[in-house]
């Protein structure tokens, strides 16, 4: 190879390396969930916060939820994604549904931003409380997400196997629709309320949800210690004027371990510092806040996270 050659292929490698940086960074993939559910209309906000006040271009795509997020982020395909707090402990711990794959720490956490609720909604009179699922067609989430374990921990907790019931595998838009075609008699719907599932349920086919409350709640507690009690209020779906008692797990944005510190901090930054307007966009964001985001995590932190926190006051864990 002559020098002319030799010069001109270095010079179209750094090229190509400095194209593909920008390409990587400039442009992030963030995994959300189904259609019908809270994880893809918040993730679009949340998206579009960042790409404006990160200077960094974020699409948020609909995908299967916790775990295909947490895998994609494995893979490399997205850089962010949405995933429970207790799936993301699976994840990190190798356990439940991520047991025979075993534990990924190709993620880091940036920051939790909703409580997720577990809500059962049926339009069936005769179910009152969890242990009348029994011998009924129950949607307990699509195999292996979050949805699918919520729902065993809760039936678990009753004493109800999946032999008790005849479970069904859904997303929350095929629940909507099973429920409506009376297909099934209820479903598990693991998301922040309201979610929009469950309001067109309420307002055109009068759907209620079903309490875990009491010793069954107590029960689940001390055994899932990722969950905490819930009060869901009356009035936050239409013809519900009672509250609602349940258990909830927390909405997490987690991050690809491979990003810089300085795209993290300026992406927690874009969220945090605009959780005001984004409260505007979408209900959920009036639960932001940095003491929110920090709590119970069963995952290190991304360093540029971390910064982010730090000059706010609060200490997170970085290391595995």
């Amino acid at each position: 190879m002559n020098k002319r050659r030799f010069q001109y292929f270095v010079f179209s490698a750094f090229c190509f390396l400095i194209f593909a940086g920008c390409n990587r960074n400039g442009r992030l993939m963030f995994g959300t969930g189904g259609t019908a559910g809270v994880y893809y209309s918040y993730g679009g906000v949340v998206a579009q916060y960042i790409t404006r006040n990160a200077d960094i271009k974020v699409t948020a795509v609909s995908t299967g939820g916790s775990k295909v997020n947490i895998q994609s982020i494995q893979d490399g395909d997205f850089q962010l994604g949405f995933t429970q707090s207790d799936v993301m402990a699976y994840a990190w711990n190798g356990e439940k549904s991520f047991k025979k794959d075993g534990p990924t720490h190709d993620f880091r956490v940036l920051g939790g931003l909703y409580a997720e609720v577990v809500q059962i909604v049926t339009m069936d009179p005769n179910i009152k409380s969890v242990y009348d699922l029994k011998g009924k067609s129950v949607s307990i989430g699509e195999a292996g997400s979050g949805v699918y374990f919520n729902a065993l921990d809760v039936l678990d907790a009753a004493g109800i196997s999946l032999d008790d019931i005849n479970p069904q595998y859904q997303s929350f838009e095929g629940s909507k629709e099973a429920l409506k075609d009376g297909h099934i008699q209820a479903a598990f719907i693991v998301a922040g309320a309201p979610t929009g599932a469950i309001s067109e349920l309420a307002v055109t086919n009068g759907a209620y949800l079903v309490n875990v409350d009491g010793e069954l709640r107590d029960k689940i507690l001390r055994s899932c210690p990722y969950y905490a009690p819930m009060k869901i209020p009356g009035g936050t779906y239409s013809g519900l004027d009672d509250d609602v008692e349940t258990i909830t797990v927390k909405a997490t944005v987690i991050v690809s371990s491979s990003l810089s510190d300085d795209a993290v901090y300026a992406m927690t930054s874009a969220i945090f510092d605009h959780a005001e307007e984004i409260a505007v966009e979408n209900a959920k964001g009036k639960e932001l806040s940095v003491e929110n985001a920090t709590a119970g995590m069963a995952a290190p932190f991304h360093p540029g996270a971390a910064r982010y926190y730090a000059e706010h006051g609060i200490t997170v864990n970085i290391e595995e």
